[in-house]
């Protein structure tokens, strides 16, 4: 059985949680603890270390997604995750503009970490303030080769075609070097 390590990575309250919680097949392993600062009582808890997923895609295929905490403070568990990562998701808050420049830190440090494969997921296209995915390439000035995805966390569809997304990138950069 072939296992792919995937991260899931961005910003505070971009939607990690969410999105592997659409998919997993178990119970998430979250390390979420109440916010005590009031100043990002956007939502009651974070991640403090990491939230663990599970897909198993067939009988050959199992993904296992690792979501990294999003605040500055939690940031030294971001190498400890990418170890062995095959590929990682950037997910964006289409919705605030106010983070779009910390995602592009997150998505620079995290190609740092490893050259591995990578898409972008521009979450919350569903509320009525988010940015477009053309709209939002332009203000990360991600290039075209970058693959962005229009998603929304809590819908499981809409997740599984990032992490296909993600999963194709993989599995043709493994081709490549094996016909190399």
């Amino acid at each position: 059985m072939q296992t792919v390590k995937m991260v899931i990575t961005g910003p505070f309250n971009a939607g990690k949680t969410s999105f592997i919680r659409s998919v997993s097949e178990i119970d998430v392993v979250s390390t979420e603890r109440k916010i005590s600062s009031k100043a990002e009582r956007v939502k009651e808890t974070t991640t403090v270390a990491m939230d663990f997923g599970r897909i198993t895609v067939d009988d050959a295929l199992v993904l296992y997604l690792f979501g990294t905490p999003g605040q500055k403070r939690f940031d030294f568990m971001w190498e400890i995750l990418s170890e062995g990562m095959l590929g990682f998701v950037v997910i964006v808050d289409s919705a605030r503009p106010e983070t779009f420049r910390e995602a592009m830190g997150i998505l620079h440090t995290f190609r740092a970490y490893a050259p591995t494969p990578y898409v972008v997921a521009a979450n919350k296209q569903d509320m009525k303030d988010s940015w477009s995915v053309d709209d939002l390439r332009i203000a990360l000035k991600l290039s075209d080769d970058i693959k962005m995805l229009p998603c929304v966390a809590s819908d499981k569809e809409s997740v599984k075609k990032v992490l296909l997304e993600l999963l194709y990138s993989i599995l043709e950069e493994m081709d490549a070097k094996q016909g190399a």
